[in-house]
């Protein structure tokens, strides 16, 4: 095939429109969480310690509630590529109708089990720190169904090439976000609550500004207007892609939740720099993220039009474009590394263990973190769901929690050995991702072969 705009299913141009605002959403998103942590610092180092710990059960569920998000979008996307609208548009429905019902049942079990959880997870923690991780879990559990529908009407919007809209709605939700925060934290003194609470306020407000803009039927995924029903064969198919992507991104924030656990043990200091480090970290992956989003949609819609040559040619485009500014940014943050950790009120310690912490991932990140998780999505858009599923939950177990109990616990390195365990992950992630690649073999799951 030749490689024209003309014959090809995302122009250069069509692919900047898609890519750019979500890098734009995906820094807003981090930065501004940043800058939550910042202001938090000024509680004391519990609250940052506490809330921390949260964010890593937050992050758990928030992956399965984007993963649900993910399935819808392959198969609108799919649906898209085959010229099929109307299906993709009753798909649409169906997204929303699964994910606010799962995500309702996830809101009411981390409210009825906050406090078990977290001391299953971290064990005896400090006082303190419990204190102000019951406080942020409690509020941030209550904004769980919003957040998945802002997630799955968000992937939809995507799912047709328009990420514009959740760019600027990003922006309107994150400015409420950090002027409550500011307003929360410094004026009316309300500690870990004034973060957690213009998170709620906010979440909803975007999932609501996203609802009411997919109603519009010029738009060519929308949510038509009809009575409550479910439609099992649909669901089933969003499932498919969901239900793996949810287990795995589920089991690697546990895992990551487990990691965490580990890190809890040795102390505040260790606690509040593996915390500020993956705010840093989260900025050396911006592109990635974004990139991993694109892929979803880019593919998705290749599948749906049954082309592998396009297929393999975005595949290798977007991984490009995903290498190149990972590199560029990571080296950004690297460089002026101690001036952003001024930005914290650390301590002497832990700035300087945040300090080797971001060195480690962001150092490697250039040359690992795209091929490790954007190529898998890859085989999602492929239908190819188990493969990537069942790499990423062994590789959690035995290279990252392994390796975090050998090396950071046995051999007394502290979070550093843990996250040296991460890298070792990263390793057989890219092995086996890049085998399945190259091998062909997800090519039976879009009926390729």
């Amino acid at each position: 095939m030749k490689r024209t705009d003309n014959n090809m299913l995302f122009s250069a141009a069509a692919l900047r429109k898609l890519i750019i605002p979500l890098i734009f959403e995906q820094t807003l998103a981090i930065t501004v969480g940043m800058a939550d942590t910042v202001m938090v610092s000024s509680v004391g180092e519990a609250a940052v310690s506490g809330v921390s710990l949260v964010d890593m059960i937050n992050n758990l569920i928030f992956s399965v509630l984007s993963a649900l998000a993910t399935g819808g979008a392959v198969v609108t996307s799919q649906s898209l590529g085959a010229k099929r609208e109307k299906e993709a548009c009753h798909s649409a429905k169906q997204l929303l109708y699964t994910v606010t019902v799962i995500s309702l049942a996830i809101m009411g079990l981390s409210i009825a089990l906050r406090h078990p959880m977290l001391r299953l997870f971290f064990g005896r923690i400090e006082d303190d720190v419990m204190e102000s991780a019951l406080i942020y879990l409690m509020i941030s559990a209550l904004s769980f169904p919003f957040l998945a529908i802002y997630n799955a009407c968000a992937a939809l919007f995507r799912s047709m090439g328009n990420a514009k809209i959740t760019f600027l709605v990003s922006i309107l939700v994150n400015i409420v976000n950090i002027i409550g925060n500011a307003v929360c934290i410094f004026v009316l003194k309300m500690g870990v609550a004034g973060v957690a609470l213009p998170s709620l306020l906010s979440r909803a407000l975007g999932a609501i500004a996203l609802y009411v803009l997919l109603k519009n039927p010029s738009l060519q995924v929308h949510f038509e207007r009809e009575k409550l029903h479910f439609e099992p064969a649909t669901i089933r198919k969003i499932l498919y892609i969901g239900i793996p992507s949810g287990v795995e991104n589920g089991i690697f924030q546990l895992g990551r939740v487990l990691v965490v656990s580990i890190i809890s043990g040795f102390g505040t200091v260790q606690i509040a720099a593996n915390g500020v480090a993956n705010g840093l970290d989260s900025m050396g992956c911006i592109v990635g993220q974004a990139m991993s989003l694109t892929m979803i949609t880019v593919i998705g819609q290749c599948v749906g039009a049954k082309d592998e040559k396009q297929i393999r040619y975005y595949t290798g485009r977007l991984l490009v474009i995903t290498y190149l500014f990972t590199a560029i940014v990571n080296t950004l943050i690297l460089v002026n590394l101690h001036g952003i950790l001024s930005l914290y009120n650390l301590s002497e310690e832990t700035r300087k263990l945040a300090y080797i912490l971001v060195m480690l991932h962001d150092g490697f990140a250039m040359l690992m973190w795209p091929v490790s998780f954007v190529l898998p999505n890859m085989l999602r858009a492929c239908n190819d769901v188990r493969f990537p599923m069942v790499v990423s939950i062994f590789s959690m177990f035995v290279f990252r929690i392994g390796f975090s109990y050998i090396l950071g616990s046995n051999m007394g390195m502290g979070a550093v050995g843990v996250w040296i365990a991460m890298l070792i992950d990263w390793v057989f992630r890219i092995i086996l991702f890049v085998w399945r690649y190259l091998s062909g073999r997800w090519r039976r799951y879009c009926h390729l072969a």
